[in-house]
Parts: C-alpha cells; structure tokens; sequence
C-alpha cells in the first residue's frame, strides 16, 4: 500500500494513529467536554492573548462592509462577532462548526452581544462545505484546521467557496522560535493538569496539546496552500512563532 492510500485509511489524533472514518467523532467527544469551560481555558492557557491573536487576523482579512464571510470551525465565536460588525447590515457572515455544542455556545455568546440579523449557523464539515463556489469574500479558520482528518481536503474546500480575489485566513498554533521552544515545551506540559483543575478534564487538554505538536509548521502549511490553489500565500508570526496567521488569496 502506498503512502498516499494510507494516508487516506489513518490520521493523527493526538500522537495516535487512528482510523479517518474515526477522527471525526474523537475530535467531537474533546469539545463536547470543554464546550462549557472553553472561552475560560482558552483565557487562561494564553493569558488572554489569543483575543489579540485574532483581533490581528480581522485586521488584516480586509473584509469591509456589505461582504460576505465564513468562518469555519467557529467554536464560541470570537472571529464571526468580530466579523458581523465590519460588514454591517448589507454583509452577512456564516459560522460553521462540526460540532453543535460549540456552535450552540457562539450563537449564543453573540446573542448576549446583541449580534444577530447578519449572522447565520451551520453545522458543517469543513471538508465538505455545503456552499456554492465563489460565495464568499473571506474565509477564516482559527485553531481549528488541526482538528479537521485531511488537512489538504479542507483547504481545498475553503479555497472552493472563495470569490475571486477572496481572502483565506489561517490562525493556528505553529512552531516557535528556538530560543522559545525550552520555555513553551515545560508550559505545555501543564496544560493537562489545568484542564484538569479547571475543566475537569486532563485527556481532552492533553490532546490538544498533542494536535499542536503534530500540526505542519509555518512552511509547511503555506506549501499546502500553494498546493491547494491558493496564490499569494504568506505568514506572519505572532508571539515569537507560537501561533501563526496564513494568508492566501483566490485569484
């Protein structure tokens, strides 16, 4: 059996080897179990600096008013409230998630802002997205594209719903820098043990922790851009290389 095949039959839950057909339903036990605590988690474990990680990614999607955006993988929302205030009334902006405890927990976090009318949802796979070619100005994906079984399948997807000229975002956890590497290697380690104390759910943490060491770094995954049809491909590295924003445009 060759490489490919195999990559098509398995894919990486963590540091483990599991079946593709099985990924799907694993990733949706993990954020069935922190859908109640994950805003607070994700304060904690970075310090609150993921909400700068992704005011960064808006800034520079260069979606204005009366566009059309989607954001896949859109867990509690962050990105699509964000979203929903540059396009205005006459833009609208889809939220997609596989999983419908988290897209229950970002609709109704937008709803307490008062978010609604040009915001809609989809439970949806993000490497079988159920929209037209060429419907949207921008798509964005934040800490999530580690979490989908073929990595290659969803940007391809993403790429597909993309106007010409529109804009993919991608915001996830990447490789730092050498001289970061000692420092962020003991941090994570105790990620488990906060899941643990917090959301009361070492297993889950500790995954998570397992999909960002075995997510493509910041080279890698512009190669795959590139190779899924995207133009102009490029990264910008925020917090010394930790987290990485990926651009590529749909000519």
């Amino acid at each position: 059996m060759n490489d490919n095949r195999e990559s098509d039959l398995s894919a990486d839950f963590g540091y483990r080897k599991v079946a593709a057909a099985d990924k799907s339903r694993l990733v949706a036990g993990v954020f069935n179990s922190v859908a109640d605590k994950y805003d607070l988690m994700n304060d904690l474990m970075s310090l609150g600096v993921h909400r700068a990680w992704k005011r960064f990614a808006v800034a520079l999607s260069g979606v204005g008013p009366g566009q059309r955006v989607l954001d896949v993988a859109s867990g509690t929302g962050d990105l699509a409230a964000a979203f929903a205030r540059r396009v205005g009334e006459q833009g609208w902006v889809v939220a997609s998630d596989i999983n419908s405890a988290m897209l229950a927990r970002g609709r109704d976090a937008l709803l307490d802002q008062g978010i609604a009318g040009n915001v809609f949802y989809a439970l949806a796979n993000a490497e079988r997205l159920p929209f037209a070619e060429h419907s949207f100005d921008c798509v964005s994906i934040a800490f999530g594209l580690r979490n989908v079984t073929h990595i290659a399948t969803a940007l391809a997807a993403m790429r597909r719903v993309l106007k010409p000229g529109g804009r993919l975002l991608v915001l996830e956890f990447s490789k730092p820098a050498a001289a970061l590497r000692p420092l962020y290697d003991a941090y994570s380690k105790l990620l488990p043990w906060l899941g643990k104390v917090v959301a009361e759910d070492a297993d889950s943490y500790r995954y998570l922790v397992e999909s960002i060491r075995m997510h493509p770094d910041q080279d890698t995954l512009k190669r795959m851009m590139l190779d899924a049809g995207l133009d102009h491909c490029d990264y910008f590295n925020l917090s010394g290389g930790i987290v990485a924003l990926h651009r590529g445009i749909r000519l």
